[in-house]
């Protein structure tokens, strides 16, 4: 009985599963969609990727896709004007054939970098392209607080680490981040570049930024007084960031001692001055003129190795000490941020370091404790549109703090 009742049970299970898939059948998988890159869609083509070999030229190329010479001879002298004489190492490039029994070359995309590429097309009269695929930009706008260093905890939120070379440059005459601390909350507001929409191609520019300093909130909004005038940052009472000195002549590295009257010599094992700040980097590490000015001396002595002098007016003068390598000479005039030297351990110095020296008036001083002068501000007759610009910047800046921090 048992073996009826489960031979019943089979072939009503058999029957219902066969009347199901008579009467219904659905598809709940997503259908594929097309590729669609560089303006065609790559689903009506045998699509071949490859990359540039070190003896490739065009010519080269095109005797790869089942092309006879005189073909490729023909194609070269048309598109000759239109295309570079070389091509990068490396770089992609894309052949778009025909998806027959032939498998024909109609289309060949060579890209120079992420953004643009020479199209030249084989469908017709042959003709060659220089092109852009199509960019669009987003915002975003986050906030955060110092885990480690600004590049750590920016990848510790998915965010662009990159950006913190950025905010140091923003930052450089305003915010020493040597002595920024864990716990220092920051936020910023920045437009992403994307290709096509969904490819994400890095950091276009920052829009907005506060840095908390010392406990106090250091805005960042960047302004074009003119039309014709370089693009500058100014805080919320629209007071220029960009000074006479920058804070200091490395990025991101330690201080390992500063100036002082009375400091235990590692080299000469005795109690001396120390005239200057130590700021410990590899050796290699560009060293940066702090601010403008004309190289008053450059060479070597046996306490300071290979170093640098500039002189930036009557009042200010720098030393740059310990140098690896020399980049300027005497007499060479300089920008604020120029590299002039790189990081190395000549002369009296146990590792690979840069003593900053700085004098005012004939006089070594401690750099980090000189109030050094400021840029030109803002003319009032500028404010009223400066701030109409900037406040909506800076209450996006708030809106995602508050809700971070509350």
């Amino acid at each position: 009985m048992k073996k009826i009742a489960l031979l019943i049970l089979l072939l009503i299970t058999a029957y219902s599963c066969k009347k199901s898939d008579e009467e219904i059948w659905i598809d709940d998988t997503e259908p594929t969609a097309p590729i669609v890159d560089f303006g065609f869609k790559f689903d009506n083509f045998n699509v071949h990727y490859d990359t540039i070999q070190s003896q490739d030229t065009f010519e080269r190329i095109l005797k790869k896709q089942n092309l006879n010479g005189k073909k490729v001879s023909d194609i070269i002298k048309r598109v000759k004007d239109s295309i570079p004489t070389t091509v990068g190492f490396k770089k992609p490039y894309i052949c778009l054939r025909s998806k027959d029994k032939y498998n024909k070359l109609e289309y060949l995309i060579y890209q120079t970098d992420r953004v643009h590429y020479y199209l030249i097309d084989l469908t017709d009269s042959v003709v060659a392209y220089k092109k852009a695929r199509p960019l669009t930009f987003k915002t975003r706008t986050i906030a955060g607080e110092l885990t480690g260093s600004l590049t750590q905890t920016l990848r510790s939120m998915k965010a662009e680490p990159k950006l913190s070379g950025r905010l140091s440059k923003i930052y450089a005459w305003s915010i020493d981040f040597f002595k920024s601390r864990k716990g220092d909350k920051f936020a910023i507001s920045y437009t992403e570049r994307y290709i096509n929409d969904t490819i994400y191609d890095g950091v276009d520019s920052i829009r907005a930024a506060y840095f908390e300093y010392k406990g106090e909130k250091i805005y960042a909004f960047p302004y074009q007084l003119e039309r014709k005038s370089r693009t500058e940052f100014y805080d919320e009472n629209g007071k220029a960031l960009k000074n006479f000195f920058l804070k200091a002549p490395l990025k991101f590295v330690n201080i390992t001692s500063h100036f002082t009257k009375n400091r235990f010599h590692p080299v000469q094992m005795r109690w001396k001055a120390h005239n200057g700040t130590d700021y410990a980097a590899p050796t290699g590490t560009p060293i940066m003129s702090t601010a403008a000015g004309i190289v008053e001396q450059a060479g070597y002595t046996a306490g300071n190795g290979n170093f640098v002098k500039v002189k930036h007016d009557k009042t200010y003068s720098t030393q740059y000490l310990h140098m690896s390598k020399i980049l300027v000479r005497r007499g060479q005039r300089i920008k604020q941020g120029e590299i002039i030297g790189k990081v190395g351990s000549t002369g009296l110095a146990t590792g690979p370091h840069v003593c900053y020296r700085f004098w005012k008036n004939g006089v070594q001083v401690d750099a980090l404790k000189l109030k050094l002068p400021n840029s030109q501000p803002m003319e009032k007759r500028d404010l009223p549109r400066y701030f109409e610009y900037m406040k909506p910047l800076k209450r996006a800046l708030d809106s995602v703090s508050d809700l971070k921090f509350r």
